[in-house]
Order: structure tokens, then C-alpha cells, then sequence
């Protein structure tokens, strides 16, 4: 696939907050692999709405309340994708986040269309993102190094490339970057995944499991879509 020029190009991939702000698209796609947008994913192919929230902070508990929804504290939910698969259908949950939380908010209050994505559901986002046309803008979150400057995060890169694959249209060379390096590591993904950072970081925190979740490739046919402040499946 050609690609050229961001100004000209359909597709695009910039990382993080500031990414959202500076490169305008018709649609957003945010992709925080581990573990914001495959908990939404999850939550979402469950018949669960999810509110995006960008503070883990008292505030949380307040909005949760404000919206009806369960707060994924640690207790009945978490940012585990699994955990939230044992609340019931057509129930809402707030998953704070600072980094994919916070990529949704920007991009929504530039009247962006959010899509959230990540490797188990990414073709099936790109199938209805081809059906949909305009520009694309795939935002990977990345993480955060300890003094709060954005690292960028391979798991992300990752999930873009994956949607970016499924998309027709010219890319920008970032987006096109971002494919190759899915391409070149499709093939061997749980191996690429637990031995870069964030994988080794779950990995010593106990989130294994988490992390085996992420890596199913094509196990979702959701499209979370955020609606009125919450993510709802448009594949549905």
C-alpha cells in the first residue's frame, strides 16, 4: 500500500495526547493494549457499557455514581479485562485511565468519532472503519515513564499496525511504519509481546493471564464506539 504525505494521507498514526490534538481526522482510534482498550473490548462484547474517566482519584467513585455505574476499583472490577466479564449484561462500568481515557476525551471534545481498539478485536475495527470512509487517525496511548513524559509503548505500535492492515487507503509514512512493523511480528506475537517492556512489566506484577488475553488476535468482533460518554458496541 503507497503511502505519502500526512496532509494527503487517509490514514495516520501519531502517539498520544498530543497526537489526538494535532493531527484533525474524522475518526480516532485509540489503542492502549495493556490493558485500557482491551478491558473496554471486553467489557463492551459483554453487553457493558463503558465510561472512560482520565483520573484514578476520589473523583472516580463520585462520577461513578453521578452515571450509575460500577467504578472498576479493584473490588468488583478492575482495569483486568476478565474481571470484567463477570458483571452483568446491559450494566455500565467507569474505567479510569490516564493514558487511553485521556486520548478518548481529547479526541471526542474535537468532535472526533472514538473507536477504541486493540490486538483481539483490531480487523474487526478495521472492517467497519473501510465501510465508514474519511480520514483516520490511529492513536497509540503509550505508557508513561516515572517523570510523566510519554514512552512509547511497542504493544501499542502493535495494535495500530494490526488496524491499520484491515484499512484501505493511502497512508502517512508513520502509519505505514506502524503496519511493517505489525507485519513483521504478527507471526511470532505472544513471544514479541512478554519480552517488551510493558509485557515484562505485567508479567511482575502477576498479570500474566492479562496479558495472554491481550494477545488473542481476532478473538473479538467488537466495535467499541463512544456514544454520549461511554463506549457501545456499533458491530452489534
Amino acid at each position: 500500500m503507497a503511502w505519502v504525505d500526512q496532509a494527503r494521507a487517509d490514514v495516520r498514526c501519531e502517539w498520544g495526547p498530543v497526537g489526538v490534538t494535532e493531527v484533525p481526522a474524522d475518526v480516532v482510534v485509540v489503542i492502549d493494549v495493556l490493558r485500557f482498550t482491551t478491558a473496554v473490548d471486553a467489557a463492551v462484547g459483554h453487553g457493558v457499557a463503558v465510561h472512560p474517566y482520565r483520573w484514578r482519584d476520589a473523583s472516580a467513585a463520585a462520577f461513578a455514581s453521578s452515571v450509575g455505574a460500577v467504578l472498576a476499583d479493584g473490588q468488583t472490577a478492575s482495569l483486568s479485562p476478565e474481571s470484567l466479564l463477570a458483571l452483568d449484561p446491559g450494566s455500565s462500568v467507569v474505567l479510569p485511565s490516564p493514558n487511553g481515557s485521556t486520548c478518548a476525551a481529547l479526541a471526542a471534545e474535537r468532535g472526533a468519532t472514538v473507536v477504541a481498539a486493540c490486538l483481539r478485536n483490531a480487523a474487526a475495527v478495521g472492517a467497519w472503519l473501510a465501510l465508514r470512509g474519511g480520514t483516520v487517525t490511529l492513536v497509540p496511548c503509550g505508557e508513561r515513564w516515572p517523570d510523566g513524559s510519554l514512552r512509547p509503548a511497542l504493544e501499542d505500535l502493535l495494535g495500530a499496525g494490526a488496524v491499520i492492515a484491515a484499512l484501505p487507503g493511502a497512508r502517512s509514512p508513520e502509519a505505514a511504519a506502524a503496519e511493517a512493523v505489525w507485519e513483521s511480528s504478527a507471526d511470532r506475537l505472544p513471544e514479541v509481546l512478554a519480552g517488551c517492556a510493558s509485557g515484562r512489566q505485567q508479567h511482575a506484577r502477576g498479570w500474566d493471564a492479562d496479558l495472554a488475553f491481550a494477545s488473542r488476535v481476532g478473538a473479538s468482533g467488537c466495535v467499541p464506539v463512544l456514544v454520549d460518554g461511554r463506549f457501545v458496541d456499533a458491530a452489534g
